[in-house]
């Protein structure tokens, strides 16, 4: 990993031995393989740690990616901001949390960071990944690729927005 000023930080992480949960690490293989990386650095872990939040700094755009169980789709994307929650003092942590420790130990506000959740459903050890959760990961690496190749926080947003309001299309049109 390079520490080069104003990179994309890509940060995925996961068990690569917990079915579904392999998402982000599975998210970051492709992007390694399938785009040019130029000003992109890939981070790999089980989990998010507070020392994490010094892999934050001279980044120009941070895109953590992970398993979630509740995402309204096949994947979400949202802006995150500094926030402590019951995480934030438990050897794993959360995005938020992250960003929190960030912002105390560097006194400044961390860079735009988004969280980009893939829909998962199996975390079983030693079982691979359900057929489902393949599915979303080839939609999210699409979304990814999108991102990455406008590394600007305000593309990012934009997306952020529409994902936002393409779920809030698609609750209104189940319920009516």
């Amino acid at each position: 990993m390079t520490s080069e000023v104003n990179s994309v930080l890509l940060f995925g992480y996961g068990n690569l031995s917990r079915g579904d949960d392999a998402l982000g690490p599975l998210l970051l293989e492709f992007v390694e393989s399938h785009l040019n990386l130029g000003n992109i650095d890939l981070l790999s872990d089980f989990q998010l740690q507070i020392e994490h939040a010094l892999d934050l700094e001279g980044r120009a755009l941070v895109l953590f990616v992970d398993a979630s169980v509740s995402c309204a789709g096949p994947f979400d994307f949202a802006e995150i901001s500094p926030g402590r929650d019951k995480s934030y003092s438990t050897h794993a942590m959360s995005p938020s949390a992250v960003l929190a420790v960030y912002q105390t130990v560097k006194k400044q506000t961390p860079p735009p960071c988004f969280l980009l959740s893939i829909k998962a459903e199996q975390f079983e050890l030693g079982s691979g990944l359900s057929a489902k959760a393949e599915s979303r990961l080839m939609q999210a690496c699409q979304f990814a690729a999108q991102l990455l190749h406008n590394p600007a926080p305000d593309f990012w947003r934009q997306a952020a927005q529409c994902r936002v309001n393409l779920q809030e299309y698609e609750e209104d049109a189940a319920e009516g």
